[in-house]
């Protein structure tokens, strides 16, 4: 077993736990209540933003070093079948958490059942990395280029294609697209943080002055796509005598800045490798899915439709939303960890009892 990269355990965990507080805040925060304008609420305005951005490109660099540091390479990949069946495992929950069952036995399908929900966006990612992966394998560790100028031509062209309705397809499957279709996730541009994240993912760096020096370079990156990335657009367009798809990048600049904040925050993390190895770091990042489901049920009221949002929409002060959220995410993490131990024990207590029942009645 190669060496665990415990700052990608620790990522996760943090955008598992900034998309909780985010959601919860949301949906609970009276904002009648606050100056929307304090500093403190723009700074977290900010943050919620690249909560997404950093969970889509993580989700790629953990399922490519998954693939790559695998022993057996090319279609006999055992990381093909496992992406494979999380592809079809995301996209269950994705649809199970907005289903409503009391809507259901009235003869209706509830409407939000329908959207795309964030988890069928990631599952969709990771077939992606899998499909490419089974097509261009023979290239070996050069595959990442692969990813990383899909990724950047994803997000260099999304002026052109993020207007899109695919009218001549079912909605159900346009929504999938493009954000012309109403929906809050969609394949395009997501799905390049997803690639340029399995770029870094093909080539992990295990040697710590070569991660220091990687996490350093991704900082100083990070603060460069920022600050400087529109700058950057305006002047490639002012290069060009008609006005040209860098000069709506530069004026709508939110994927190239918010990909800075996720490369800004990696390289933070993986300068902090050492102090991330707790085992709380792990169990957090490595219990996403089930953290996001159980979120889901105990705040927007999954299968039952009775959440805290219902009961208590936007009714708090931004004290009360502080320690709410606090309580909120110990709560979904203590779910997460005693329905583990339910899960494990459960199981084995039933083996036993069946054992013993055969074992006395076939003597």
């Amino acid at each position: 077993m190669k060496k665990r990269l415990h700052y990608l355990d620790a990522l996760r965990g943090f955008a598992i736990i900034m998309m909780l507080q985010g959601h919860f805040v949301y949906s609970m925060l009276d904002l009648s209540t606050i100056d929307e304008n304090h500093m403190v609420y723009e700074f977290w305005r900010y943050c919620r933003g690249f909560t997404a951005p950093l969970f889509f490109t993580i989700s790629g660099w953990v399922i490519c070093f998954l693939m790559v540091r695998n022993p057996q390479q090319g279609l006999k990949n055992p990381r093909i079948k496992k992406g494979l069946k999380r592809f079809l495992e995301l996209l269950f929950w994705g649809y199970l958490v907005r289903l409503n069952l009391p809507t259901l036995f009235s003869g209706k399908i509830n409407s939000s059942f329908l959207k795309v929900d964030v988890l069928q966006i990631i599952g969709c990612g990771l077939l992606f990395i899998v499909v490419i992966y089974c097509l261009f394998y023979f290239l070996k560790k050069n595959i990442r280029w692969v990813y990383l100028a899909i990724g950047v031509l994803i997000f260099i062209t999304e002026p052109l294609y993020k207007e899109i309705e695919f009218k001549s397809l079912h909605i159900f499957f346009a929504s999938y697209l493009t954000q012309a279709n109403s929906g809050v996730f969609y394949l395009f541009p997501w799905l390049g943080y997803v690639s340029i994240g399995a770029f870094f993912g093909c080539n992990p760096t295990t040697n710590i002055v070569l991660k220091d020096i990687k996490a350093s370079l991704l900082v100083v990156l990070g603060l460069v796509l920022i600050y400087k990335s529109s700058h950057f657009f305006i002047w490639i367009d002012s290069l060009i005598e008609n006005r040209t798809v860098f000069y709506d990048i530069a004026y709508n600049n939110y994927l190239f800045m918010r990909l800075g904040d996720v490369f800004l925050l990696v390289g933070i993390f993986m300068l902090l490798d050492k102090f991330l190895r707790h085992k709380y770091w792990k169990f957090v990042g490595t219990k996403t899915l089930e953290l996001y489901v159980a979120h889901y049920f105990i705040l927007f009221g999954s299968l039952t439709g009775i959440g805290l949002q219902k009961l208590y929409p936007k009714t708090l002060n931004s004290w009360e939303v502080i320690l709410g959220s606090v309580l909120f995410i110990l709560s979904c993490v203590l779910t997460v960890y005693f329905l583990g131990k339910v899960k494990i024990v459960f199981p084995h207590k039933f083996r036993h009892l069946i054992a013993a029942w055969f074992s006395k009645n076939t003597k």
